[in-house]
């Protein structure tokens, strides 16, 4: 009996080790582990800054005096606030800091840059990941599509990180790399699908791959080469009819022609008269995109087109227009770049019962499910 009643205690212990809530105490913190430096403000003017038992340091690691809330500003090429002005204002917390009104994990700096100010969070890789993960998809998603979007992420994080080693911050904390809020957009749910896949990356060839993901294919993905001329043997693009049950896999929208013109200033274009569909490349998007105007034709590459108009308006490559009466109309389908995991797509895999491996593999042709530090 004896013998039964540890294992019982012993079974006990284990259960309540390995399933204790991540992130249940908002002022716990885990240990470091893998870091990361996010920008998560750039080319501001002014902030503000503030938390609970808070400590301040200079860029030589000399403590500095700063009442809370405190306004800061970029003065001559310094950090000034009330008491200092400085190259660098280092603040660290046991608990949350808050910049701007929304808060951080980890340790937030703040420099000049180009007259303004640099805001950089430094701080663990997994606890980054937990507040990418509300700000690129939902929580309420099956947790199979939170944990694949935990691997991409933290894959994604990772490369360039490596990329970017010598630069003062890894990523934007926008679409430009990926999103991430803060410490606000955290859950238990983001915790679990972030910690059940913890220090798991993608890897090709025993190297991490180049992650990008996009948040709906619109019917298929795109080839790597295609949007950046890069070919990569798991960026291939595959079918993806997933993605069409999701409301987001058809846009329309009606943009004034002037508008198009004065967004295409950078390409010289003079009265814009009609838009045409130019050739479509291998994956079924468009390739180029025909301007008709006073001066003649102008091709222009659809990607390139894309982006001067708005990523955000122009979704993808993958639209008809037709112009009538001065307005330029545009159906398409898809919206981003439509390069690797289709998180729309992972979504309805996931509802449909594939494991966040199965997602991956299918998305990632050829990859392989590997812990990070066997990387190194």
């Amino acid at each position: 009996m004896k013998y039964l009643l540890a294992f019982i205690l012993c079974t006990l212990s284990i259960f309540s080790v390995c399933f204790k809530p991540a992130f249940a105490d908002s002022t716990e913190q885990p240990a470091p582990g893998e870091m990361i430096r996010i920008a998560i403000l750039k080319g501001y003017e002014t902030i503000t800054v503030n938390g609970k038992n808070v400590s301040a340091t200079d860029e030589k690691g000399r403590n500095l005096q700063i009442e809370l809330p405190a306004r800061l500003r970029n003065e001559y090429d310094r950090v000034k606030s009330d008491k200092n002005a400085v190259k660098t204002i280092r603040l660290s917390s046991p608990e949350l800091l808050q910049v701007n009104g929304k808060s951080y994990r980890g340790v937030i700096e703040i420099s000049p840059l180009n007259g303004k100010l640099l805001v950089v969070d430094e701080l663990p890789l997994e606890d980054y990941l937990v507040g990418v993960i509300n700000s690129e998809i939902s929580s309420t998603w099956p947790m199979e599509a939170i944990k694949t979007q935990a691997v991409i992420a933290r894959t994604f994080a990772v490369a360039k990180r490596d990329e970017r080693k010598k630069s003062f911050y890894h990523l934007e904390s926008t679409i430009m790399d990926q999103v991430y809020e803060g410490s606000d957009e955290e859950d238990s749910r983001a915790a679990r699908g972030v910690h059940e896949t913890e220090g798991y990356v993608l890897s090709y060839n025993g190297k991490i791959i180049q992650a990008f993901y996009h948040a709906n294919s619109g019917g298929r993905t795109e080839s790597s080469e295609n949007v950046w001329g890069k070919s990569l043997p798991y960026l291939k693009g595959v079918e993806c009819q997933y993605s069409l049950t999701s409301t987001t896999s058809r846009w329309e929208l009606s943009i004034p022609l002037a508008k198009i013109e004065s967004a295409l200033k950078g390409f010289k274009i003079y009265g814009l008269n009609d838009i045409k569909a130019g050739q479509l490349n291998n994956r079924g998007r468009l390739k180029t995109v025909i301007l008709v105007t006073d001066r003649g034709n102008i091709s222009i590459p659809a990607t390139k087109f894309r982006m001067a108009i708005g990523s955000t308006v122009i979704k993808s490559t993958n639209f008809i227009v037709r112009v009538e009466g001065g307005m330029a109309y545009f159906n398409g389908s898809g919206y981003g770049h439509g390069v690797g995991l289709c998180q729309y797509g992972a979504k309805q895999r996931a509802i449909d019962g594939f494991s966040f491996d199965e997602i991956l593999s299918y998305y990632y042709p050829g990859t392989k499910l590997s812990k990070l530090s066997d990387l190194k």
